[in-house]
């Protein structure tokens, strides 16, 4: 059972990263708390936001929409490789998924169980980072983002003690997303078991 960083703590782990950052107006204390619990935390979830231009993204995440209120992550990646913080604590991103995904998650293992099932409060129990890309897939990805990703999940799985297996993306926790399009989560993890030697 893993209580959720603090976001003193989650800047440091971010620095000793090496990850650059950007804490983005009152993102310390914006977050959903009041409308359930936030933790016990389990993982890490990638997305793409299907947005263009850093700045209307952040703004986005942190505003969310007419029907999703914000924070709608943790923290927004951009192109540049850039970690926009802009909520701690419960967020809008993750939704209902699937318990057997959860399960594998916690047991860290190797082969997730194809979700088919929406029970379980997603908000709760993960970190979640939207990372600016229109999710076509031909949009391309940077190195430079893609090194951000994970740099930033493997910070958070270090303070965790977890491994790369805790890292999943949106389409592995529900059926009804495809999140992120353009990498696979497979080479997103092994990008984060680098990092995490």
């Amino acid at each position: 059972m893993a209580t959720p960083i603090t976001a003193s703590t989650l800047l440091e782990a971010l620095k000793k990263a090496g990850v650059e950052y950007e804490e983005v107006r009152d993102w310390r204390n914006h977050n959903r708390n009041h409308k359930g619990p936030w933790g016990p935390v389990h993982g890490v979830m990638i997305h793409h936001t299907v947005t263009s231009g850093a700045e209307a993204t952040v703004d986005l995440v942190y505003d969310g929409r007419s029907d999703l209120p914000g924070p709608l992550a943790h923290g927004v990646v951009t192109k540049d490789g850039t970690v926009h913080l802009v909520g701690h604590g419960r967020a809008n991103h993750a939704g209902l998924g699937d318990d057997d995904v959860l399960r594998a998650v916690i047991a860290e293992k190797k082969d997730l169980p194809n979700p088919n099932q929406a029970n379980t409060d997603g908000n709760r129990y993960f970190y979640g980072f939207e990372c600016e890309n229109l999710g076509d897939g031909d949009d391309p990805w940077p190195e430079k983002q893609l090194d951000a990703i994970a740099r930033a999940a493997a910070a958070l799985c270090k303070h965790h003690g977890w491994n790369e297996r805790s890292v999943i993306g949106h389409l592995e926790w529900t059926d009804q997303k495809v999140d992120p399009r353009g990498f696979t989560m497979d080479e997103m993890r092994e990008r984060v078991a680098e990092r995490l030697k």
